[in-house]
């Protein structure tokens, strides 16, 4: 089976080379000529575990390709996997001109039936919004110029960046939104080898589909933005409230479950804040209110706040202090620093006059592109990092700021604040060393953000909502 595969993003560029392991022809393609290059030169432009062995396999062995001749590949496919960008408008609606321009590049190219798989994140009615735009579209050519026979399947990706391989090659679920028997049949034979695994399969409508994967970004957000709730309820309560043991007991609920229940800075990335506004925004165009998914933004919109302040307070006084934050990405095992809460506590303390010395393991050059100034270091390791910083922030929690010699850290630094946004170090062992340590949730060092007061840092928030 031919496969084409539109857009080498992180979705399609994960989709396409996972298709082509199952043992599929996939092109890949996409109107940026420079990107195409790269790809068929082996260079891959995002940073996600495995995918450079799994593009290079497959291209190895001449299943997967890449292309700018997007009309020549949809002819030879039967089936079109649209994977464009559905970045989010400012007014919070997702922007599908990407969407409409695949489906009318598809609907001219056709000359024999195809299946038209939205694989993008889309608000619900897309796929019957593009159902009819190809059919109009269709409709008008002169007769004998190309089919018009198509079916368009809803197939929402549920990849987790960092984790993105190994989600693709084993799902929690798969689920194909289309009323078409002979779609469903094609789709069940692209992914025949999750069936052999036994992954569960949910075949439903189009606008099911699409709500699914947008509920399931806004329900796992729900959960993040409750335990940080928790979490500033437990600094308030004080050192004898430990958000660790309360949400580990949550956890051990069967009904709830461990995961998204780690107390942070608040999320970040690329889907969560867009899929959870795309979710209200979908809602009030039916004239509903999602409150508690926008309770969930509200929370996590000041989180960052918190983490400002605990520095605010450990320091006295945030100007001309030295500050090292570790860890730049949204979260571990990508260099994605979109809407990373990271990224806006460095915004946050530039505004109070602070200066930064950074570290990422992974995402150093897309931090450059938002971060400049004089009062910004980018350094090559953690030891330069934190040499002569008054406190030292983790922002990420990446496995080797777990495994950090704190007493080495402690040495270099000209001060002795550890403000751990992540709760990666053992409390005892931090203070051991001679750190004054503020966790989150975990006692020591909390305080409110002030209620009345418009800091420098609200003043970041207020431009960024």
């Amino acid at each position: 089976m031919h496969i084409t595969v539109m857009g080498t993003g992180y979705v399609g560029l994960v989709v396409g080379a996972g298709l082509a392991d199952f043992g599929l022809i996939v092109t890949c393609v996409d109107i940026d000529k420079d990107k195409i290059n790269s790809l068929a030169e082996g260079k891959i432009p995002i940073f996600e575990p495995g995918l450079q062995d799994l593009v290079r396999r497959n291209v190895e062995r001449r299943r997967l390709s890449f292309s700018t001749d997007i009309k020549h590949s949809i002819r030879n496919s039967l089936v079109i996997f649209v994977a464009v960008g559905t970045d989010m408008r400012q007014d919070g609606v997702a922007d599908l001109s990407q969407i409409w321009s695949a489906a009318d590049l598809i609907a001219d190219s056709m000359e024999e039936y195809k299946v038209v798989v939205v694989k993008s994140s889309v608000p619900v009615g897309t796929a019957a919004s593009l159902n009819a735009r190809m059919r109009q579209s269709l409709s008008s050519r002169s007769p004998g110029t190309g089919a018009s026979e198509f079916d368009v399947v809803s197939n929402p990706e549920f990849l987790r960046e960092g984790s993105a391989v190994e989600d693709f090659f084993h799902p929690n679920r798969i689920v194909i939104g289309t009323a078409s028997e002979r779609a469903v049949a094609i789709a069940k034979d692209i992914y025949r080898p999750l069936y052999l695994i036994e992954t569960p399969f949910v075949f439903t409508t189009w606008e099911s589909a699409e709500l699914t994967k947008y509920a399931a970004n806004a329900f796992l957000a729900l959960k993040v933005s409750f335990v940080n709730e928790l979490a500033n309820l437990c600094d308030a309560v004080g050192p004898n409230a430990d958000v660790h043991v309360i949400a580990h007991s949550l956890g051990l609920d069967r009904r709830i479950g461990p995961k998204f229940l780690h107390p942070g800075p608040g999320f970040g990335g690329y889907c969560f804040p867009k899929d959870t506004r795309a979710l209200i925004e979908a809602a009030r165009s039916y004239g509903e209110e999602f409150r508690t998914v926008e309770a969930a933004v509200a929370v996590n919109d000041r989180q960052f706040l918190r983490v400002v302040d605990k520095v605010r307070k450990g320091l006295e006084s945030l100007e001309g202090k030295v500050v090292a934050i570790l860890g730049l990405s949204f979260k571990m095992n990508t260099d994605d620093v979109r809407e990373s809460r990271s990224v806006k506590i460095c915004e946050a303390l530039l505004a109070e006059n602070c200066s930064l010395r950074l570290f990422d393991p992974a995402g150093m050059a897309q931090a450059r592109r938002v971060l400049k100034g004089d009062r910004v270091t980018f350094c090559s390791d953690s030891d330069e990092a934190v040499e002569g910083s008054d406190a030292v922030v983790i922002g990420t929690e990446w496995n080797e700021f777990r495994n950090l010699d704190l007493r080495r850290v402690k040495e270099h630094m000209r001060g002795d604040l550890l403000v751990d946004a992540r709760n990666i170090f053992d409390i005892a062992k931090a203070k051991s060393v001679g750190f004054r340590y503020y966790g989150m949730g975990r006692g020591g060092g909390e305080q409110k953000v002030p209620a009345l007061e418009q800091t420098a840092a609200e003043n970041v928030l207020a431009t960024t909502e």
